[in-house]
């Protein structure tokens, strides 16, 4: 059993063959997965989804991307969606993001996280180089209390102990697969399977060797079976531990 902790499924490139991806995800072993928001104009469509296809699990928030969007009735709207949610996200920091101004994408983040603090709801974060003010946010707003992952984590192992001393798990997507790949790589040998979670972030991070197409839920057991390589394990056992993992954080 795997479980596809991050994976766009709203996104329009699988809207005509949904139904094809998800017989193809389910062939591939993978049972659960986890569709996080974008921006509000996505919620509705990740919730129909979930009611839809008993694989999808919904998680709903505002990425950095679209941080100026996070305004009274957005964040309301937030709160009340927060009650059917497995988490709040995918929100956070992204200091490459040079269209949004850092102060607007710092509001953004700390009022989601209250929101999902107050709700009791794990956390979704991107984070693309501004993990030192993630941190620092994350502690200031005592989101210790209820956990998260950091998707499609690009940071240094040292940087992974310390989400992990707050709570975090630390999740593996396909650029593990990479020949070039080498923060992954590093994070997947030393991190403890028992920290670790899988994600494609379909349509986005194929693995090789598929690389260069449409990623999608299928395609998660090449990863699991890359990080079962790097750790010196089975792949089933990637799968159990890490199936185990979501579970927890997420109370599927």
């Amino acid at each position: 059993m795997l479980t596809d902790t991050h994976c766009h499924l709203d996104d329009p490139a699988f809207r005509p063959r949904i139904s094809e991806v998800m017989a193809a995800a389910r062939q591939a072993g993978v049972s659960r997965i986890i569709v996080p928001g974008v921006s509000p104009s996505g919620w509705d469509g990740i919730a129909s989804l979930a009611r839809e296809h008993d694989l999808v699990f919904p998680a709903f928030g505002i990425h950095p991307q679209a941080a100026d969007q996070a305004n009274d009735d957005t964040l309301a709207r937030l709160a009340t969606l927060a009650r059917t949610a497995v988490a709040i996200g995918e929100i956070g920091l992204d200091h490459l993001l040079h269209h949004v101004p850092r102060a607007v994408q710092e509001m953004a983040f700390r009022e989601q996280l209250r929101i999902t603090v107050a709700a009791g709801v794990p956390v979704i974060i991107h984070c693309r180089r501004a993990f030192e003010p993630l941190l620092r946010i994350l502690r200031e707003e005592g989101v210790a209390r209820v956990g998260g992952v950091m998707h499609a984590f690009s940071g240094s192992v040292e940087t992974a102990r310390e989400c992990i001393r707050l709570g975090f798990l630390i999740s593996v997507a396909g650029t593990v697969t990479y020949a070039n790949a080498v923060k992954p790589v590093a994070v997947a040998r030393e991190i403890p399977l028992e920290h670790l979670l899988l994600e494609t972030d379909a349509p986005d991070m194929t693995p090789e060797p598929l690389r260069g197409t449409t990623n999608e839920p299928a395609f998660l057991a090449l990863t699991a079976l890359r990080l079962a390589e790097l750790k010196g394990v089975t792949p089933e056992q990637v799968a159990r531990i890490t199936s185990a993992n979501a579970t927890r954080l997420f109370r599927l």
